[in-house]
């Protein structure tokens, strides 16, 4: 069902990086207590995500344009970052909130931007319905959008519908019916509107099941004009104009994964400093605790580099970011770098978060797969959401790049 915004809290702005950082940790720390126990059980979020509107965190890359505080990119990738720590599910709910925010804010005073912002601003969250199943490629759209009787008109079946458990609005991805070109458009529905039907419990994948990124099917749903954003022929991925969108998205990917990684680390060091018990080899060379194992301290390491450069490399793409859309214009350059940048860090995280996410338990021992604790949650929500686009596509164009000087293609939401 629709979130209404009427009783969420309108005066929550958070006017700087360490406002919004500082309301981050503090919804992170409430959202991580219960969140092993809520995976478990298969406990709907709309609680977490509640908090989250609250705090103001929705609305801080809202243009000062239209109110807001205009926050960096990096602001809201280490934003998603820290609640990704505390609940992977709650930070891939919301990534698609602030990419939308993001891809409208360059439509200026024009429909929809001010009454979505203004929404934004009172705690709305924004969902997605982009993807579908049983199509030619990722980015190909069956869904429809027809002109009929002066209005526009929806139809079709999305799935993994990420973030529309709690949202205001539903950014939905169609083609326009009857153009040539093949023109497509974004539009904006709301979930309790006549037409709408949300199926989140299809969703049965055995990682980031919080997120019940379920079916959206829309059935003859009306579309006012100024809900709907007409984006002509799909971008070529030679031509098209320089954008740093697509390196936007991908960093919000790569901080749910790193997130992940952190607290699967973190959440073992505190089992085994706790709970796991030293090998009998370690118990006869005098060492009485599993943490003080100079293999299991050697391992710990280990992971944590690979942790540490995780998180550099996604800072250094994210400060990419902001200075191509500080600049007059973003360059083909700058979008390059950062684009390329963001993708290394993503393909990375791929890997890296995915193994130290499993490796904890070389170290916990068998006790660390007991299912009350739970420990292994991290490792299925990081496999499961690093599968959501291939990182060996990712290296190739960073191959490309070295051995040629090759630019990446321009392919919106996906390098």
């Amino acid at each position: 069902m629709a979130t209404d915004i009427t009783d969420r809290i309108p005066d929550t702005l958070l006017r700087t990086p360490a406002d919004a950082l500082a309301a981050a940790e503090e919804v992170a720390e409430a959202i991580a207590a219960g969140s092993a126990e809520r995976e478990r059980a298969g406990a709907v979020l709309t609680p977490q995500l509640r908090l989250v509107a609250e705090s103001g965190l929705l609305g801080i890359s809202v243009p000062t344009a239209h109110g807001g505080p205009g926050l960096p990119a990096s602001t809201v990738v280490e934003v998603l970052r820290r609640l990704a720590r505390a609940d992977g599910a709650v930070g891939q709910l919301l990534l698609s909130h602030f990419v939308v925010a993001q891809a409208i804010s360059g439509l200026g005073h024009t429909q929809p931007a001010p009454r979505i912002y203004a929404d934004l601003l009172a705690g709305a969250q924004l969902g997605n319905a982009s993807a579908e199943r049983g199509t030619a490629h990722a980015l190909d759209r069956r869904t429809t959008v027809t002109r009929r009787d002066g209005h526009w008109v929806l139809n079709g079946t999305k799935y993994y519908a990420t973030g529309t458990l709690g949202a205001t609005w539903i950014a939905v991805a169609a083609r326009i019916e009857g153009r040539e070109n093949g023109d497509t458009a974004t539009a904006f529905v709301r979930p309790d509107q006549e037409g709408v039907t949300l199926d989140l419990e299809s969703w049965s994948a055995f990682g980031q099941r919080g997120t019940a990124s379920g079916e959206v099917r829309l059935n003859n749903v009306v579309v006012d004009d100024d809900l709907l954003i007409d984006e002509g022929p799909p971008p070529d991925p030679i031509t098209a104009d320089p954008s740093v969108l697509g390196a936007f998205d991908q960093a919000l990917h790569a901080a749910i994964d790193i997130g992940i990684a952190r607290a699967a680390l973190e959440d073992g060091a505190v089992f085994v400093r706790t709970r796991s018990r030293p090998w009998k080899e370690a118990l006869d060379a005098g060492i009485e605790r599993a943490d003080q194992e100079p293999h299991v301290v050697r391992r710990f390491g280990e992971l944590t580099a690979r942790l540490y450069a995780l998180e550099a490399l996604l800072a250094r793409g994210t400060a990419l970011i902001d200075e191509a859309y500080a600049a007059p214009e973003v360059t083909r350059d700058a979008a390059a770098q950062a684009s390329l940048t963001v993708a290394a860090a993503k393909a990375l995280a791929q890997q890296d978060a995915v193994e130290i996410a499993g490796a904890i338990f070389e170290l916990t021992g068998t006790s660390g797969t007991d299912g009350a604790v739970n420990l292994d949650r991290h490792w299925r929500n990081v496999r499961v959401h690093s599968l959501h686009d291939p990182a060996r596509w990712k290296y190739v164009h960073l191959g490309n790049h070295t051995l040629h000087d090759t630019r990446p293609p321009r392919l919106g939401l996906i390098l």
